[in-house]
């Protein structure tokens, strides 16, 4: 990994806008990355087997999250990641990647060891949910739960949709409750009506924190 990356610095790439893994490049941020075709070319006379992935899908879904993590990240942190289990957890660990370069973070999988953050796996969409089943139910919008490390989410501004897109596997899951079929069916009528109101949703969410 140490010489791929040095390489890519010597071509002039940033390497804090693009994720690596052993067999894939993911560009997170074309015109910050500024990995060009040309440089492309010259990375893959010395690693030909490397793919360099250019999904503009993705550069959407990261510049969302780095929203989230640039607040909640500090330079060193040490961070609990969820282990691989499908392609939304492996995402995660896509995004999170040059946050090893931007911000010098350590990234770690085992739960016993001591960590400033933790990375949760809420989207906008099981966000949005979980906030209409509280009403629901009559308990009103729920408060935020504050954790200690604390909890990023830095899927939740992203629709589920989104990432089955870019993953190609549609396996996320609503939790089970008990008023989970009329808040899908509701999600489900009013999705086309009002498109953006999982946002709307969030974002009363934390207005009713910010003035409690």
């Amino acid at each position: 990994m140490k010489e791929t990356i040095k390489l890519l610095k010597n071509i002039g790439v940033d390497t804090r806008y693009i994720s690596y893994t052993p067999n894939v490049i993911y560009i997170n941020n074309l015109r910050f990355s500024k990995f060009s075709r040309k440089k492309e070319e010259t990375f893959k006379k010395y690693y030909p087997n490397i793919q360099i992935k250019r999904s503009s899908l993705l550069q959407k879904i990261c510049n969302r999250s780095s929203k989230i993590l640039s607040k909640e990240l500090k330079p060193r942190d040490k961070v609990l990641l969820p282990k691989i289990k499908d392609k939304k957890t492996e995402l995660i660990h896509i995004i999170l990647e040059p946050y090893t370069r931007k911000y010098g973070i350590i990234t770690t999988e085992d739960e016993t060891e001591k960590v400033d953050k933790i990375i949760g796996e809420q989207t906008l969409n099981i966000e949005s949910y979980n906030i209409l089943s509280s009403i629901f139910s009559g308990e009103g919008i729920p408060k935020i739960k504050e954790t200690q490390p604390k909890t990023i989410n830095p899927l939740i501004h992203i629709p589920n949709d989104w990432i089955t897109s870019f993953t190609e596997e549609n396996n996320i899951q609503y939790p089970e409750n008990n008023y989970k079929n009329i808040t899908i069916e509701f999600m489900e009528f009013i999705e086309p009506i009002i498109p953006s109101y999982k946002e709307n949703i969030l974002q009363s969410r934390d207005f009713v924190k910010e003035n409690q």
